[in-house]
């Protein structure tokens, strides 16, 4: 169903997008066989018992909790069909948060094992386990007597609180995607087929492109081509793990490869071979079998003909309707500002590194898109003396975390408390409490699992994970709980784990979501924390707290230097700071381009080529290269659920530095940032979903939201 499809906010998770090894995936049963034993799920403390968790008993437990939700959801339609509607909570929601509990708890618990011990749960499970619940979840959106129930609310003037006007309007938006509002005969032969055929091109799409990446790799011996390569990318190709520095190495187009071969490879010859092998996937150029124009055509046809048969005028129309901006002209009229200020500063930022790369013996002429990265990387360790390993000296973890919980504590009047003797996925893994001042008992609470273990968990691009494990239900007494996941580098020779400033940027970013998730003070499940927030809203808090890097104060409170205990020093921290934005307009102006080109693909029935070619010279200062045909490898927006939505990333990062720039306005009063920390508390991090995020942002800054304050944490804002 098409809402499904774009539910990694709408139903309450969000989902992770990306690619999985082929191999066979294992169904999970209709029924299954109940447990021998007590319920694995929760111990009397009412936390899991990771200990006793399988895959068996997840597989089963997801059948069965599948099949009573989707009956329950046929009992309700039976129940208002027959007695009417006299009360839609009483009747409707309320019954959907006692049924939905279990299901999402064991979907949430899944998903953690997946991403911290995939040991314990391997990918062809998990994605059983993931689309079956979905499945079942999804029932209560495309349920014709609860969608007719819910308008018929809504169409009243019976009082309502906030919370509870925007639920209705959330199964009324669902409920529309899904079709409900046309003709039953129609909706079973078209626009099923529709979707139908739309999933099968997706599908399509993505393997093509897996099979294109996975085919292209470059061996090389000489060791001068991978010296300056980072530890983690030499382990990665080495063809004797144990003996990363010997080689030979086996370079791919893996991302965190990719990277590294491009900012670090000083063969130009090297960059080139790899940049034309990633640019040119599904190109008429290689294997004519895996090609994908025709794919992208046909998924554009297809989106154009769902949007149409469901009332909209195109599919980006459709797309606005689950988003923070109000409509396709707001975003674009945004980019443009954004690019009135950020294209010449890459003009000046690619004629600035063209005159360093020739003054440090460049000589083959114009920079070319194949060079800036290796030219980017040089010139801003020249720049800035930047130096990983000196910085990373000063992020221990420890004092990393302890910092930050520290100051969260202090920002919005909470305590977090590690709690003892909890099992988990892992030894590693460590959970906490989440404790406000006026009550005993914790209102929320998190696991940690920090360190990489290269065998169990995921690794892509060094990223991490914040899971809803359950959501805030005041209808069942169920209090938050998430886990957060990543791959920093484990304690080694009784020296402790250190982080680069990437890596500790990524922390505060997924605390920040966490700490919506977590915060929330909503009644139901349904918009709770990150349930049913715009896509382009949910990374707002994240990086709003990724924001505090910037602040020398905060900065202090989580730096300790591994040896001296030194905090960062000043000449540092703005090192750091300064080099944050370097090349920023180059890197705007590519985010722009693929924002800006989505929509396009998404609005027009013009060929991809040509929205390329008319597009590519407002937003790149390099020439279009004839084997350059990315948007047959935009994986994010024709293979995964990002079409029409790519803008989101920017769009949250615009959002955020406004929002930040209200701390930022009164940084030297402690007592105005600590109420503007709360009415931030109050607001993002306590309503989530319950209410629009354009209304929650008006009511925090007072106006609608501003391009400038993005622009000048970027350092392009004009004097």
């Amino acid at each position: 169903m098409l809402a499904n499809n774009w539910s990694r906010v709408l139903f309450g998770k969000k989902i992770l997008s990306r690619r999985y090894q082929h191999g066979y995936i294992i169904l999970v049963p209709e029924i299954g066989e109940d447990s021998e034993t007590k319920d694995p799920f929760t111990k009397s403390d009412g936390l899991p018992e990771f200990n006793n968790i399988t895959i068996e008993n997840c597989r089963a437990a997801i059948a069965k909790q599948s099949l009573e939700f989707e009956a329950g959801v046929k009992k309700i339609e039976e129940e208002i069909s027959n007695a009417g509607t006299q009360d839609i909570f009483r009747q409707v929601f309320n019954s959907l948060e006692s049924l939905g509990g279990p299901l999402d708890l064991t979907w949430g618990l899944s998903k953690t094992l997946y991403l911290g011990n995939s040991t314990l749960m391997p990918t062809s499970s998990y994605i059983a386990i993931h689309e079956r619940a979905r499945q079942a979840r999804a029932s209560k959106y495309s349920n014709k007597g609860i969608y007719n129930a819910v308008k018929d609310v809504l169409q009243t003037k019976t009082e309502k609180t906030v919370e509870q006007s925007r639920i209705l309007q959330k199964f009324a938006v669902e409920g529309r995607l899904n079709g409900l509002d046309i003709e039953e005969s129609k909706k079973s032969i078209v626009l099923n087929e529709y979707l139908n055929k739309l999933s099968k091109e997706k599908t399509l799409f993505k393997q093509k492109n897996e099979v294109s990446t996975k085919r292209f790799s470059q061996t090389v011996s000489d060791q001068e081509i991978v010296k300056d390569f980072p530890e983690y990318a030499l382990k990665a190709t080495s063809i004797d793990p144990h003996f990363p520095e010997k080689g030979p190495w086996k370079l791919t187009l893996q991302p965190y490869i990719y990277r590294s071969v491009m900012e670090y490879c000083p063969d130009r010859d090297i960059r080139w071979n790899f940049w034309q092998a990633l640019m040119s996937r599904g190109s008429k150029f290689g294997d004519s079998e895996l090609t994908t124009s025709l794919n992208v055509e046909e998924i554009r046809s297809l989106r154009r003909d769902v949007a149409g048969l469901l009332g909209f005028d195109t599919y980006a129309d459709m797309s606005m309707q689950t988003k923070m901006a109000t409509s396709v002209s707001e975003v674009k009229n945004t980019i443009r500002t954004l690019l009135e200020e950020a294209y010449p500063a890459q003009q000046n930022e690619i004629k600035n590194l063209h005159q360093f790369a020739t003054s440090q013996g460049f000589q083959d002429g114009e920079l070319e898109l194949w060079d800036v990265d290796y030219w980017r990387k040089k010139q801003q360790k020249y720049l800035y003396v930047n130096n990983e390993t000196d910085f990373k000296s000063y992020f221990p973890l420890k004092s990393v975390v302890n910092g930050l919980f520290q100051f969260c504590e202090k920002m919005f009047d909470i305590k977090i408390k590690e709690r003892p003797n909890t099992t988990g996925w892992h030894k590693d893994v460590k959970f906490y409490d989440v404790f406000e001042d006026h009550l005993s008992a914790p209102i929320a609470g998190f696991y940690f699992d920090p360190y990489a273990r290269h065998q169990q968990k995921l690794k892509i691009d060094n990223t991490g994970w914040m899971v809803a494990i359950q959501n805030k239900s005041q209808i069942t007494g169920r209090i938050p709980l998430s886990a957060l996941i990543f791959n920093f580098d484990p304690p080694q020779q009784g020296r402790d784990s250190c982080l680069t400033f990437k890596e500790t940027k990524n922390l505060f970013q997924k605390f920040g979501n966490n700490l919506q998730h977590l915060l929330t003070r909503t009644k139901y499940s349904e918009v709770a924390g990150l349930s049913n927030v715009e896509w382009d809203a949910v990374e707002v808090c994240g990086n709003v707290l990724s924001h505090w890097l910037h602040n020398k104060t905060v900065m202090d409170s989580i730096t300790s230097h591994c040896e001296t205990g030194e905090k960062l020093p000043n000449e540092m921290f703005e090192v750091l700071v300064q080099s944050e934005k370097h090349m920023a307009g180059l890197d705007l102006c590519n985010e722009m381009y693929l924002a800006y080109l989505d929509l396009e693909l998404h609005s027009t029935k013009d060929y991809w080529l040509d929205i390329v070619k008319r597009m590519w010279s407002d937003y790149k200062c390099f020439k279009l290269h004839k084997l350059d045909v990315h948007p047959c490898s935009f994986i994010q927006i024709f293979g995964d659920e990002w079409g029409a939505a790519y803008y989101s990333h920017i769009w949250s990062k615009m959002i955020a530095a406004d929002i930040y720039s209200a701390f930022y306005e009164v940084r030297d009063n402690e007592h105005k940032t600590l109420e503007i920390s709360k009415r931030f508390r109050d607001s993002f991090l306590s309503l989530g979903g319950s209410v629009h995020p354009g209304q929650i942002f008006r009511e925090f800054r007072g106006r609608d939201p501003s391009p400038k304050a993005l622009l000048r944490s970027l350092g392009l804002r004009k004097k």
